[in-house]
């Protein structure tokens, strides 16, 4: 016998619930979007004020503050990093890059309430100047959840030909 179900019943909501694998892969695909069509402001504000973007070069490197990398930024850099986009200042973007990303593979490695570490893979196919070129690695996003959302601490984007990638890159990976 099937027993009706009571629609007015509620399971309560808690604020300590655990970070989900969807959760953490809706964000991944609105960072990547936000990057696509150059919505920088918004992509900034993605960010924690502590965090760190990093791109190394060698590949196993863990110690990314004593390692050459392409890209170790801090806020303010990052910053600069956009400002330099969108002012058509900076050689290597121009003309400006059109990019898509793909990103799939999504794997949780650990999650709690308050944060997470999502490990994917990114495809990134870029056009410019006539030629389409494309890069691919493992990004590993560190996301903490906030009082407007999960926010990145931390985003390593791991390419897997990364002694030889990149050369005058005019986008963010």
């Amino acid at each position: 016998m099937n027993m009706p179900i009571n629609m007015t019943t509620t399971i309560p909501a808690t604020t300590a619930s655990t970070i989900t694998l969807a959760e953490a892969m809706e964000f991944a695909w609105i960072e990547a979007d936000l990057l696509d069509h150059a919505v920088y402001e918004e992509w900034l504000a993605l960010w924690t004020d502590d965090a760190r973007y990093i791109v190394p070069i060698e590949p196993g490197v863990t110690d990314f503050e004593n390692a050459v990398n392409y890209a170790y930024d801090d806020h303010e850099m990052r910053k600069k990093r956009v400002d330099r986009l969108l002012s058509g200042q900076s050689v290597s973007a121009s003309p400006v890059a059109r990019t898509v990303r793909s990103l799939s593979r999504f794997r949780l490695l650990k999650s709690d309430a308050a944060s997470c570490e999502l490990r994917c893979a990114q495809i990134i196919t870029e056009f410019r100047r006539g030629r389409e070129r494309t890069y691919t690695g493992d990004v590993v996003f560190e996301l903490v959840r906030g009082e407007s959302g999960l926010k990145i601490r931390r985003k390593v984007i791991w390419l897997i030909n990364s002694t030889e990638a990149l050369g005058g890159i005019g986008y963010i990976l």
